[in-house]
């Protein structure tokens, strides 16, 4: 189940207004805009797409075996020594010395005609294990846009408690100077002036670590997106998701990416027992040679070839084969442990992010009550306070319970949007083909197309796939 993004995404409005003063850098990002800048720079994403690439390797090299093995064999050869005879001329014993050069180059051929299936076992075990690491790059797409959208929102949050920080100043200000003028005129006590200096002692104090969040948070996002932020645009609607927690844990147990390469990773383990059984087997190849020598000595030349069935198989060997079939049995069954593993943890993140959701909607409501009434209250008393019906502690307190409503509301919305986004990424449809993010779509499969058939360098086949490493920078 895919659910639209753009129709939602793009359609994006500023929450809040960043004061004048504020050094805001003069472009504007969506959220669209940083998970694209997501999924385009992650090196994450890059190094899994190189394992990708390197799983589809092991299809060829599994198919090679099939093929026949040719390769040649040369040599230089000096033979020497020497022989003792008697001499009757002489009438003695004779040493002699003897030396023969002999040169050799041979062309060797070798084609395995039975190997028990071990070698086809082998092509689809690759294959699965190929499928199990697409499923597990999609895996790590979703960490890196959910990463995205946190490192978004998380900046949002943070420059708005920045603007509600300076705000709380300026109010704070007005406080300290109308208490020092009520002081001036009698109306109040040295006590409410200092009550007043004290709160704006600490909202200062507040303000300097709103300031150094916000800069934390935007180091997060240079990381996560691969560039400063810009004037965040605050998303106004939320992507559309499961109807349910059912729904959801439905969608999840049957596609998400976490469980399918565990899934994948059972089939290959059930191979992997059949490729030991296979490895007690007996084997069979066809060899082929012919060759030249040339012996320099003699002057002599000789050709010739031969051809062969080899056949050979294990009789005893100390009971490694036994164990290697224990062993991957053992591997067999441990995958299958964690398949039922990752299905509850898959089941059990749908539900958790579900009432995340939940809470984030129940506390953005109770806030945007708490921040009307608080802001109806502190109006009303700072208007008591000027007619000596309230004190100036009254009124900071009203004034603080006002910022910290604004605050958790602002803190609320922020966790809804991460919330909605999290249980996309836990059915696992937080992915840039789902999102209808506009990128270049990395096709897991045009890799594997060009080498599954093990190429050869002077194919146009090969030539083919020289060309794409060549686009890939990686040649």
């Amino acid at each position: 189940m895919a659910f639209g993004f753009r129709r939602f995404l793009v359609a994006s409005s500023a929450a809040v207004v960043l004061s004048a003063s504020s050094a805001a850098p003069a472009w504007a990002d969506t959220l669209a805009d940083a998970l694209i800048g997501a999924y385009t720079t992650s090196g994450l994403m890059d190094q899994n797409r190189a394992l990708l690439r390197a799983a589809d390797e092991d299809v060829a090299q599994a198919v090679s075996a099939l093929r026949p093995v040719i390769s040649w064999a040369g040599e230089v050869t000096r033979d020497f020594g020497s022989s003792r005879a008697y001499s009757a001329s002489f009438g003695q014993y004779v040493t002699s010395g003897y030396g023969t050069n002999t040169t050799g180059l041979n062309l060797i051929g070798e084609l395995t005609l039975y190997d028990g299936g071990s070698n086809r076992l082998r092509i689809e075990a690759a294959k699965e294990t190929v499928l199990a690491t697409r499923s597990t790059l999609l895996s790590i797409e979703q960490q890196v846009l959910l990463r995205g959208v946190s490192a978004f929102m998380e900046v949002r949050r943070a420059m708005e408690n920045v603007e509600l920080s300076l705000n709380n100043i300026r109010v704070l200000k007005q406080e300290v100077r109308a208490a020092r003028d009520r002081f001036e005129v009698g109306e109040v006590t040295r006590t409410d002036v200092a009550l007043a200096e004290a709160r704006l002692a600490a909202a200062v104090s507040t303000q300097a670590a709103a300031q150094g969040q916000l800069v934390s948070a935007k180091e997060e996002y240079t990381a996560a997106v691969g560039k400063r932020p810009g004037n965040l645009i605050a998303p106004t609607t939320l992507p559309r998701l499961p109807g349910s927690v059912d729904t959801g844990k439905a969608i999840a147990v049957r596609g998400h990416p976490d469980l399918v390469a565990v899934q994948h990773l059972v089939s290959a383990n059930e191979i992997a027992i059949k490729i030991a059984d296979a490895s007690m087997r007996p084997t069979v190849s066809l060899v082929g040679r012919i060759g030249a020598t040339e012996n320099f000595e003699n002057e002599a030349f000789t050709r010739g070839g031969s051809l062969g069935l080899n056949a050979g198989g294990p009789i005893y060997s100390g009971g490694k084969l036994r164990s290697l079939v224990r062993q991957a049995r053992a591997n067999r069954d441990a995958t299958r442990g964690q398949l039922h593993t990752v299905r509850n943890s898959v089941q059990q993140n749908v539900g958790v992010a579900f009432v995340q959701l939940d809470v984030a909607r129940a506390s953005k409501e109770s806030f945007r009550s708490q921040v009307r009434a608080a802001t109806v209250a502190f109006n009303g008393v700072r208007e008591e306070a000027k007619l000596g019906a309230r004190t100036t502690l009254d009124v900071l307190d009203a004034e603080q319970e006002l910022l910290d409503a604004r605050a958790n509301l602002i803190s609320a919305q922020v966790d809804e949007t991460i919330a909605a986004y999290a249980i996309l990424s836990s059915v696992g449809q937080l992915t840039a083909s789902s999102l209808q993010l506009n990128v270049p779509q990395y096709d897991p499969s045009q890799y594997y197309n060009l080498v599954k058939g093990a190429p050869s360098a002077v194919s146009q086949q090969g030539r083919d796939l020289d060309r794409v490493l060549r686009a890939l920078g990686k040649e």
